[in-house]
């Protein structure tokens, strides 16, 4: 498919896919019908057996600045409960077996920080500023700033980012997790390749029951969390992979994972 707001690109040497935002005229700002190709973009991925993680940027310049005013101003109550809202994109997003990795530079606002929460891992440049500026304009966040906001940085941050509508320094959003990492501008793409890279060295089957795990056990009570990391655990070892990789270890090579 063929794109106007983003760009996506497939390396399949490494097996990672590249979604840049390209709306610079307008600075990245999230229009329906960007919502509507992010779902688009997302929902193949996921079914391209060749990519093993995406990787989400706006450039080394901005990331995205937040939702386009311009396109929503208007909009009535039921249009923004519709379909290829923001929700839609970041659920598939967190509920792929493919891990996210979001490479932000400058703004990184509202519904940009939606999806930077939305991926498993965020490395930010020196010059990214992050937050949910919406109630400056009347509304709240509508794309999970609350709710993943809230997980990643605990209660009282998440209601100071999100009442005050201030956004932070690449260097807060570091010390208080809300991003993994914080590099040179010139750096920001080189790290989250290299980050992808590690996780793309590890068994497809592993890292999609490992992401599981991770994702829903940590939202739920000691007991069933164990239950859901059992299960995974357990799973692994109906793979292929599993016994590759064991077999691997103990003849000191490399594994060549299949991802079955």
């Amino acid at each position: 498919m063929s794109y106007e707001t983003i760009i996506v690109e497939k390396r399949t040497d490494d097996k990672i896919a590249i979604i840049t935002f390209n709306r610079p005229e307008v600075r990245n700002a999230i229009n329906p019908q960007m919502r509507m190709e992010l779902l688009k973009a997302v929902s193949e991925l996921e079914d391209d057996e060749e990519v093993r993680v995406v990787i989400l940027t706006g450039g080394t310049k901005i990331f995205a600045a937040g939702a386009d005013i311009a396109a929503m101003v208007n909009s009535t109550a039921m249009e923004m409960f519709g379909p290829a809202a923001l929700w839609d994109v970041t659920f598939k997003m967190e509920e792929s077996k493919k891990p996210y990795i979001a490479a932000i530079a400058g703004f990184c606002l509202g519904g940009g920080c939606e999806l930077a929460l939305a991926c498993d891992i965020r490395i930010a440049a020196e010059s990214a500023q992050m937050g949910q500026p919406e109630i400056n304009i009347g509304i709240i966040p509508g794309g999970g700033g609350t709710v993943r906001l809230t997980r990643l940085v605990g209660m009282g941050k998440a209601c100071e980012l999100v009442l005050t509508g201030k956004p932070i320094p690449a260097s807060e959003a570091l010390a208080i997790g809300l991003v993994n990492k914080v590099v040179p501008e010139d750096k920001l793409m080189e790290e989250a390749i290299s980050m992808a890279k590690s996780i793309i060295r590890h068994s497809p089957v592993a890292v999609g029951l490992a992401k599981y795990a991770l994702k829903n056990a940590a939202e739920a009570d000691l007991k069933t969390g164990k239950s859901i990391e059992r299960a995974c655990f357990s799973l692994a070892f109906s793979s292929e992979d599993q016994k590759e990789g064991m077999r691997a270890f103990l003849e000191k090579r490399k594994p060549a994972y299949k991802g079955k």
